[in-house]
């Protein structure tokens, strides 16, 4: 069994913004599935179940907001007895990428991002991610107001052709135990 984790902010304002882009990850898969999520309080999550070549997976997005997502975390983890080193995935956005890269890592810190800084206090630092990119070359004096605010028309016609499908391959690798730690870039 996998767990796929993704960062996001539950609230429908943030449905479509840079922080959001693991949930719209999810949602693809679980479309793709015709999975229906679940509202499971006692994860803090909206759960779905699918299954890729024959392995079951827990696709996850928890209901806390971003920055408080490893008590969610955790809870899964515990109760699905995951092995945070093989069968732990997070998709999370990353400020510090260019739009339309994406990073596969196999553990590390967090870069200054308060989702993942929040597992990593719940869980080992060990455990898999794809970061996507999300910065652009607009100015900003305020990151926060950044990652909160949606794409833009051509950021999401990007996203949904060309981001989101690779996101999707390397999520189905992962499961499979294929996944190579590399990077992807200029998918825009």
């Amino acid at each position: 069994m996998k767990l796929i984790f993704a960062q996001g902010n539950p609230e429908p304002d943030y449905a479509l913004s840079r922080h959001n882009v693991g949930f719209l990850i999810l949602n693809t898969l679980a479309t793709m599935h015709s999975a229906k999520w679940a509202n499971k309080t006692k994860f803090n999550a909206l759960i779905a179940e699918i299954t890729i070549n024959n392995e079951k997976v827990i696709l996850a997005k928890p209901n806390t907001f971003y920055n408080e997502t490893g008590a969610s975390a955790r809870k899964l983890i515990d109760f699905y007895k995951i092995n945070p080193e093989t069968d732990f995935l997070v998709l999370h956005d990353d400020l510090a990428l260019p739009f339309g890269t994406v990073r596969i890592r196999p553990q590390g810190g967090d870069a200054g991002n308060n989702g993942i800084k929040s597992i990593n206090t719940h869980v080992e630092h060990n455990y898999t991610r794809i970061k996507i990119g999300i910065s652009n070359n607009e100015e900003r004096t305020d990151d926060a107001a950044f990652v909160l605010a949606k794409f833009n028309n051509s950021e999401l016609s990007k996203l949904i052709e060309k981001i989101i499908p690779q996101a999707v391959k390397l999520v189905v690798q992962f499961v499979d135990g294929s996944l190579e730690h590399t990077s992807y870039k200029n998918l825009e």
